[in-house]
């Protein structure tokens, strides 16, 4: 079963289709990178900056590396197949499919539970509001977004427009933090140290879990997908990694500065921290707006895409897409306000978890490139990158089973 674009998407009609696909590809991108920069990231990477410093940038590198080697292949996969994840592994194996969407969706509700109390933070540092009611308005407002008559469209602008304010305001407080640069690069090929639980860590705060899937299914439901489509999910794919790999690297060399210099980042807001002492008074309001736009992209990404994992196993379902996902935005919305804090320490640990199974979806991905091609319309996949696919998930299997016994570090 093919994926179906949600309401107010691209129509099955052949004129509209290619009317929706620059829109739908350009919001692919950016719902990955988007995704992959929420403030579980923002927190991950103050957090471990603070702890590493320059030796820090070693574990950038190699989560950018794993993150190419894993998008370009998941992209292409997805595409070129015109079906989600979830019924890949159906396909390959009856009962994988539901597997892979239940450790998606239950790590991606720990997850959305941090991103919406992320955007009320976010709120709070920027105009001074209650953190609970800058929650609920965020979410508010990403519920909003579903409930409009195109919803894809509309989601698609809003982490576009979101995505480069955060890139600006950040690259920003990176310049005036006045990094050292030159050291970062030495530690990027002669770490001082490594740290494999900061490594996992990091990979599975931005590729693991729903972030994997979050550009190529929207690309499907945006009906961008086929042998002929290969061209473009190429450029897709690479232009988003592009996106977050500059977004990673202008927000570690922010916080880097301030590090450097001997600022003590404060544990329950670190980032917060460091943006201030770069920046002053202006530098706190713009992490706060950076920190309410990760939240808020985040909370649409998660939910668009753990959604997007229950809709195949029925047409009710499918045809209920957008109310879903606002209910999903809902819950987590109720649960932050329950749990009345910001669970830092959760994100931390989603990232974790989701770098634990990380290597199951991937691996299924990888074999449906390796052993069916009739999933792939017979398209003969390319050697090299289903190699170079290979190699970066036997890496996260070895960082999974290497940091399993040590993820009590994290709470520590």
């Amino acid at each position: 079963m093919t994926g179906a674009a949600p309401a107010g998407d691209a129509s099955s009609t052949g004129g509209r289709l290619r009317r929706a696909a620059p829109t739908g590809l350009l919001g692919a991108m950016f719902l990955m990178a988007t995704s992959a920069i929420g403030p579980g990231f923002i927190t991950q990477t103050a957090t471990f900056t603070g702890r590493l410093g320059a030796a820090f940038a070693f574990a950038i590198v190699v989560s950018i590396l794993i993150d190419i080697a894993i998008q370009l292949n998941v992209w292409r996969i997805i595409g070129v197949s015109g079906l989600r994840a979830q019924e890949l592994g159906q396909r390959v194996r009856p009962g994988l499919g539901v597997l892979l969407a239940a450790c998606v969706v239950l790590g991606g509700v720990a997850f959305n539970i941090g991103n919406v109390g992320g955007a009320g933070l976010g709120l709070n540092t920027l105009l001074g509001i209650d953190v609970r009611l800058g929650a609920a308005l965020s979410a508010v407002l990403a519920v909003s977004i579903f409930l409009v008559r195109r919803a894809g469209a509309a989601m698609d602008k809003v982490v576009v427009v979101l995505g480069l304010l955060m890139l600006g305001l950040t690259a920003y407080a990176a310049v005036v933090s006045d990094p050292p640069v030159g050291q970062a690069l030495r530690e990027t090929v002669a770490p001082s140290q490594i740290d494999l639980v900061v490594i996992t860590t990091l990979v599975g705060g931005t590729v693991g879990g729903y972030i994997t899937y979050a550009g190529a299914h929207r690309l499907v439901d945006a009906g961008i997908s086929g042998r002929d489509q290969v061209p473009a999910i190429t450029r897709g794919s690479i232009t988003g990694i592009l996106v977050t790999a500059a977004m990673r690297v202008v927000l570690f060399l922010a916080i880097l500065g301030v590090v450097a210099g001997g600022t003590t980042l404060a544990a329950d807001n670190p980032a917060g921290t460091a943006f201030e002492a770069a920046a002053g008074e202006i530098g706190r309001r713009f992490f706060g707006l950076v920190l309410w736009a990760a939240g808020l992209t985040s909370v649409i990404g998660v939910s668009y895409t753990c959604v997007s994992f229950i809709v195949s196993f029925g047409r009710r379902l499918e045809q209920r897409r957008n109310l879903m996902v606002a209910g999903f935005i809902a819950l987590a919305a109720v649960l932050f306000l329950a749990l009345g804090q910001t669970p830092t320490t959760m994100l931390i640990l989603a990232g974790a978890i989701n770098g634990l199974i990380l290597p199951v979806g991937v691996g299924i991905l990888l074999w449906v490139a390796w052993r069916r091609a009739d999933l792939l319309d017979g398209y003969a996949y390319p050697r090299a990158l289903l190699l170079v696919g290979v190699l970066a998930w036997l890496v996260t299997l070895w960082l999974a089973w290497s940091s399993i016994s040590q993820l009590g570090t994290l709470v520590t």
